[in-house]
């Protein structure tokens, strides 16, 4: 933008209104919307993208042409040289920094603060549209979860020679938390395997979530660490109520009168497969006709995704997360056997709210 041509010391004295040789008060800055969101550990680009560009849209929404300021952090998201990772990166360099500054006043992330020095557009879209590459391997190749073959998916890839765990302040160093289960913020906490080592997983600092002995007794014994953080991430949604257990009544009102839920929901007697339909339903994306197509083909690859990907934990048979997942993965090794192309509707879960069963 134009700087302002300073006005001469004459014309300063002819308006000040007889205050002789004074300044004459400058008008108070509009103030900003401070938008912040922490890209946590279990988010990766897609649910981090689209929950940052909702907190923008409503924003505008809400009032209309305020100047914006976005505070971006990232929690964990580490990559083998101790960097951040490619979702980290992308998040702040593509999404951020590409997508979303125009549409700010300033932009402060873990690297820089940024101006927009073209000024604010205030023509946000009503939706986000991310798009995927076409095929797995071509142009993202850490994108897909190859099915076909069930292979470990961690999310480092350097060959971990700790042979013990890591501390648990380590862990919650990592995370950039107090030690507190991710999900309901209670205590105390289990150092938890994204991959379980029975399945190939390491002692890495990246392979371990905090989570109270209730959730990591939920949690999926699964070969694939993204998916592990994406039901960290589904839980921490459902069981959003849990979290004000032992707040101040005050506190309570205000999240209820805000739209939170501060009951915790006891799922204690909920029927096991009716459990995992609903973790298929909320976590996966699944409708009423793909439970409709249920073949014993389907059951067939459920059992071999069993067998070949999966673990047993706390000596539990029925882990709901678990046996979602492998329902799940069981249903794309179906699709690419009938040469169904492309990402499946289910591969990129809803990131809202939901009705508590």
């Amino acid at each position: 933008m134009p700087k302002k041509k300073q006005r001469s010391r004459k014309s300063q004295k002819a308006s000040g209104g007889g205050s002789r040789g004074r300044r004459p008060a400058a008008a108070p800055a509009e103030k900003a919307i401070l938008l912040y969101h922490d890209m946590a550990v279990y988010e990766n680009f897609e649910r981090c993208a689209r929950r940052v560009f909702e907190v923008l849209r409503n924003a505008e929404r809400g009032m209309p042409g305020k100047p914006r300021h976005l505070f971006l952090r990232v929690q964990g998201h580490r990559n083998d040289a101790g960097g951040y990772d490619r979702d980290a990166i992308e998040i702040i360099r593509e999404f951020a920094m590409g997508y979303l500054l125009p549409y700010l006043t300033e932009l402060t992330t873990p690297f820089h603060r940024l101006e927009n020095p073209d000024g604010q557009r205030n023509d946000v879209p009503d939706e986000l549209h991310i798009t995927y590459p076409e095929e797995p391997g071509t142009a993202d190749s850490g994108f897909w979860y190859d099915v076909t073959l069930l292979p470990l998916r961690p999310r480092g890839t350097t060959e971990n020679a700790r042979k013990t765990p890591p501390k648990l302040t380590a862990i919650a160093d990592y995370l950039g938390m107090d030690p507190a289960c991710l999900i309901c913020w209670g205590t105390p906490v289990d150092r938890a395997h994204a991959v379980p080592t029975s399945l190939g997983g390491s002692m890495d600092v990246r392979n371990f979530a905090l989570l109270c002995p209730d959730h990591h007794r939920q949690a999926p014994d699964i070969a694939d660490a993204e998916a592990f953080w994406a039901w960290v991430d589904y839980a921490e949604i459902r069981d959003s109520g849990s979290k004000w257990n032992g707040a101040a009544p005050e506190v309570q009102e205000w999240v209820r009168a805000h739209g939170g839920r501060t009951e915790p929901k006891d799922r204690g007697d909920m029927e096991f497969l009716a459990a995992v339909r609903f973790e298929l339903q909320h976590l996966y994306g699944w409708a009423d006709a793909d439970f409709e197509n249920m073949s014993w083909d389907l059951l067939q690859e459920y059992h071999q995704v069993l067998e070949a990907a999966t673990g047993r934990h706390f000596g539990v048979e029925k882990k709901v997360a678990t046996h979602a997942w492998a329902y799940h993965i069981a249903r794309r090794r179906l699709a690419k056997r009938k040469g169904e192309t492309g990402p499946m509707p289910s591969d990129h879960p809803w990131t809202g709210t939901w009705p508590v069963p």
